[in-house]
């Protein structure tokens, strides 16, 4: 997968098993590799649990006779011949689809940008395992640390081949380290445990695991001990391991596939306000070193930044082709593959910094709830009703006391959105990112 001959031979795989469908019946055709390596270590307690390495090619076609369509998989080593063959034949005996075909030519990307997203460093499987041991080392030197649930550290690459019938041929490839630690604080019915981790696509950029492992010793110290809080409607803050949670529950509500179902609280909100004035959200697939980032998409539409939420207002769906054609619209270039079938996401999904900094959204309450952990499945998207399990610490005259936990946090999420501030801690690290949020007027259910 790295060297250039073998990245050439997978764009003659594509291109091949493109003209090898159109030979075989199909109206129009469009193939994909998508290529994936990764090494990674685990260790706990100072020895090496597991070493894992694993890499593929795997390989899509996806044909379309009249408004017939059939998608196929295989390893990108296979008979291109029989798999064109065997997916012209699926699409002859599909029902139409008045929705399918490849996306139109004008919107395809021209130009392949370079957005940094791939870094050449080679890390050894002993480099793994010194930085994982290192990173434990340090959360099990906090004291009232007392164990360790593990830590690891791993080294990716992968990328995209993509081909259309219509005369689109690109590709893109990308890396992805990462490290995290996961320890135990206290002892017997009195243990906490809390994580951390840094993951970026260049090496260089990755955190410190001796920064990664204090991190994650004291937050789990800071839990110990923590108390249930009365019942009532108080005003919560979301961390912003919490708030990406929130962000992507918006991600998804204007994702264009839920729309098009009705399985979106949102479906009916176009051009109206869902947020609180101010908000602005953003998706961006060009952003260098994005997380998410890609110069085109899986059906090889360029995209643009977006602007999802301006002002509070929403503007725009994740669309890819077959979905924007059932609701009426163009696609905006976020169809993704997932083994042969595209679907719409969202790429580098962000809700917007604000002015003030997390220490002035807390110092600001009288009462509050600052909210570092949320567990349970209670979030219905086609309600929008949220009710999740919570643990954080309580908010007392703007300052954090003591920890709170076996609560549950409820309300709507059109409520939630429209009664919610951002803080200035922007950290773009993520494919959906969100500042710590201030949300007011939710309900917690304790004692």
């Amino acid at each position: 997968m790295s060297g250039k001959s073998h990245s050439e031979a997978l764009v003659d795989r594509v291109a091949g098993l493109v003209e090898a469908a159109r030979r075989a019946g199909a109206d129009a055709a469009d193939a994909v590799i998508v290529r994936s390596r990764q090494t990674a270590v685990s260790v706990r307690l100072g020895k090496v649990e597991g070493t894992e390495a694993a890499e593929s090619d795997d390989m899509a076609l996806r044909v379309f006779v009249g408004r017939r369509v059939a998608s196929v998989s295989a390893t990108a080593s296979g008979d291109r011949h029989a798999l064109a063959e065997r997916a012209v034949a699926m699409a002859k005996a599909s029902p139409e689809d008045p929705y399918a075909g490849l996306a139109d030519a004008g919107l395809l990307a021209t130009e392949i940008a370079d957005l940094d997203l791939h870094d050449d460093t080679e890390v050894s499987s002993e480099a793994l395992r010194e930085a994982a041991l290192a990173a434990e080392e340090a959360a099990l030197a906090v004291p009232g640390v007392t164990n360790s649930s593990g830590s690891g550290a791993s080294a990716g690459a992968g990328g995209l081949v993509l081909a259309t019938s219509h005369g689109f041929l690109g590709q893109y490839r990308s890396t992805r380290f990462a490290r995290s630690v996961s320890v135990i604080a206290g002892q017997g019915t009195a243990m906490e445990r809390d994580y951390d981790f840094s993951a970026r696509l260049h090496h260089a950029d990755l955190e410190a695991p001796q920064i990664i492992g204090r991190r994650a010793g004291e937050r789990a110290v800071r839990r110990l001990n923590p108390r249930k809080a009365d019942t009532g409607r108080v005003a919560i803050v979301c961390d912003p391991r919490v708030a990406r949670g929130i962000a992507g529950h918006l991600a998804g509500a204007i994702n264009g596939a839920s729309v098009a179902r009705k399985t979106s609280f949102l479906r009916d909100r176009m051009d109206q306000p869902i947020a609180a004035p101010g908000i602005t959200v953003t998706d961006d697939p060009h952003r260098r070193r994005g997380p998410s980032s890609r110069p085109f998409d899986g059906e090889g539409v360029a995209g643009r930044p977006l602007t999802m939420v301006e002002d509070g207002v929403l503007r725009a769906w994740l669309l890819s082709a077959a979905v924007a054609r059932e609701l009426g619209l163009q696609t905006n270039g976020r169809g993704v593959r997932a083994a042969s079938s595209v679907s719409p996401a969202a790429t580098n999904f962000a809700i917007e910094p604000g002015t003030a900094t997390p220490e002035a959204l807390i110092g600001g309450l009288k009462r509050g709830f600052y909210v570092t952990e949320v567990f349970g499945q209670g979030v219905n998207m086609v309600t929008g009703e949220y009710s999740r399990g919570a643990a954080g610490f309580w908010i007392e005259d703007g300052e954090l006391t003591h920890p709170v936990s076996e609560v549950t946090i409820a309300s709507n999420l059109q409520d939630m959105f429209l009664h919610m501030t951002p803080a200035n801690d922007l950290d773009r690290n993520f494919g959906t990112a969100a500042p710590t949020l201030l949300i007011e007027g939710m309900t917690l259910a304790g004692n």
